[in-house]
């Protein structure tokens, strides 16, 4: 058995800084007869950090027990994690984010689906923002390039705990004081909790209200259009969230409601900026009444909402503030890999006994979560079962996305008719890489394919069998191989740019 250059016998860069023991390991490893085997098994995973390493269990109908993967290297069936965030996977986000772009530039420039017609469609990115919980130290750069100073003030007043409200530091980027607030006990942390957890429903108002907006003016012209959009949300370094939206105005055909087309041109693009701005700035509501807050909180968007138009071929940033469709693709892309590492905290589900050691903390990011656990701590005498069932349903989920410092939204959505799906990127990639297998049958599909052949009934089990590699060694060497089958699509697809170029030159 046979496999192409796919699967590289380990190197001697392979094994350097890794220990004896990986060493070892890495030896043992290649030096078994179906090495070639086991490297193109796992290679679907092989640069995910914590692969999911599962066994497939088949049920006869007359009682008989089989296990399929039994017959894999290992006994195991290796599969990516598929995590989005590049804190926890960077392989796993790289593929997302390209799927992301890939989805976000369909929309843009047509393909996939989409007419490339979408490319004379007026169109916005638009960032929404959190309004202020209390003074924060700052990062500004001004026009000409230089930092300003964070706070200055000529006469800064103390604020009610006796701490200066001014800094005239200009701080650098990777500063950790930015975000900071300037003082902590004036800053208002259920609030921004409160606001993290309904920033979704603000987003769905909002829409709500572009869209009401939108078939009045459309009314009034006699036309009919819709919006589309693809959004996706960011941590600041305060801690709180925002939206980063990509919205497109299309046009409606009565006969085939599904098909995008032109809008009429009587919906102007500044007519389009202004109906958003508006929305954004009008949109508020009052979340339900918390024992903490008998009224509710009042939410709203800050004031700092961006609105900048979309051309194909604009550069990245020109003098009146229009961008690329390419970069818009990219921005959006790569914010929804992130989390709250950009807070200062890496996001883990936290327990009453994190909960706990936080709360002896006094430090911004402990803080939030303090904030978060405490609002969704269900009040004692909460005691009958309607009661407990509602607050677990409402304000009971805070506790849940405490670690997300109360967000617990999608990082990445968009409207039906926007683009392609996610779902249909990743099912042509599969196709794909089905069409190119040379001597082995995808391991995700073998074992139901030597199932099928019989007509018996049989129930299928996936057992999971744990996360990761099961040694460093393996590790090195399924990294590896992805590192090189990388480096290989990269340089192909160089030649084949490069190619094309030149056929465009003659």
């Amino acid at each position: 058995m046979t496999v192409s250059t796919m699967t590289p016998s380990p190197t001697a860069q392979t094994v350097v800084g890794l220990g004896a023991v990986a060493e070892a390991q890495i030896v043992a490893r290649a030096s078994q007869p179906g090495y070639r085997w086991w490297l193109a098994h796992v290679l679907p995973a092989a640069a995910c950090s914590r692969p999911v390493r599962l066994r497939l269990e088949a049920t006869w109908d007359d009682g008989t027990t089989e296990r399929p993967t039994d017959d894999m290297p290992d006994g195991r069936l290796y599969v990516a994690c598929k995590n989005r965030r590049s804190s926890v996977c960077p392989a796993c986000a790289e593929t997302y984010r390209a799927d992301t772009y890939q989805l976000v530039k369909a929309g843009l420039v047509g393909g996939k689906g989409v007419p490339d017609t979408v490319t004379e469609h007026p169109c916005f990115f638009v960032t929404l923002t959190a309004p202020a919980f209390g003074p924060v130290h700052t990062r500004v750069v001004g026009s000409n390039g230089q930092v300003r100073p964070c706070r200055p003030r000529r006469h800064a007043p103390l604020c009610p705990h006796g701490r200066s409200t001014e800094c005239r530091i200009r701080h650098p980027d990777d500063d950790p004081s930015v975000g900071e607030p300037i003082c902590r006990d004036c800053y208002d942390y259920d609030a921004q909790a409160v606001w993290n957890f309904h920033a979704g429903e603000l987003w769905r108002r909002t829409v709500i209200t572009l869209n009401r907006y939108l078939a009045a003016a459309a009314k009034e012209r006699g036309v009919k259009v819709r919006l589309s959009y693809a959004k996706v949300a960011e941590y600041q370094r305060r801690g709180t969230v925002h939206f980063h939206a990509l919205i497109r105005l299309d046009g409606v055909n009565p006969d085939d409601p599904d098909t995008i087309i032109a809008p009429d041109a009587s919906i102007t693009p500044e007519l389009l900026s202004s109906l958003i701005d508006t929305a954004a700035t009008v949109t508020r509501f009052t979340t339900a009444s918390h024992p903490r807050h008998r009224t509710g909180w009042t939410l709203t968007w800050g004031t700092q909402t961006d609105i900048r138009r979309v051309r194909l071929n604009a550069g990245d940033h020109d003098d009146h503030g229009v961008l690329s469709s390419t970069a818009v693709a990219a921005y959006l892309a790569k914010y929804a890999t992130k989390g709250t590492e950009e807070a200062g905290h890496v996001s883990r589900k936290l327990t009453q006994q994190a909960a706990n050691i936080y709360a002896d903390q006094d430090t911004h990011q402990a803080r939030q979560l303090t904030a978060c656990w405490s609002l969704g701590q269900r009040p004692w005498y909460y005691t009958s079962e309607a009661q407990r069932e509602a607050w677990e349903e409402g304000w009971g989920r805070l506790q849940k996305w405490a670690h997300m410092l109360g967000f617990g939204g999608h990082f990445s959505t968009k409207s039906r008719r926007y683009s392609t799906t996610l779902t249909a990127l990743r099912a042509v990639r599969r196709a794909f890489r089905l069409g190119d297998e040379t001597g082995h049958p995808d391991p995700e599909l073998s074992a139901d394919a030597d199932i099928a052949g019989d007509e018996s009934a049989v129930t299928l089990n996936w057992l999971f069998d744990g996360v990761g590699w099961l040694t460093i060694g393996d590790a090195a060497l399924a990294n590896t191989a992805a590192a090189k089958a990388r480096e290989r699509k990269r340089i192909a697809r160089e030649e084949i740019e490069d190619s094309i170029g030149q056929l465009g030159r003659e």
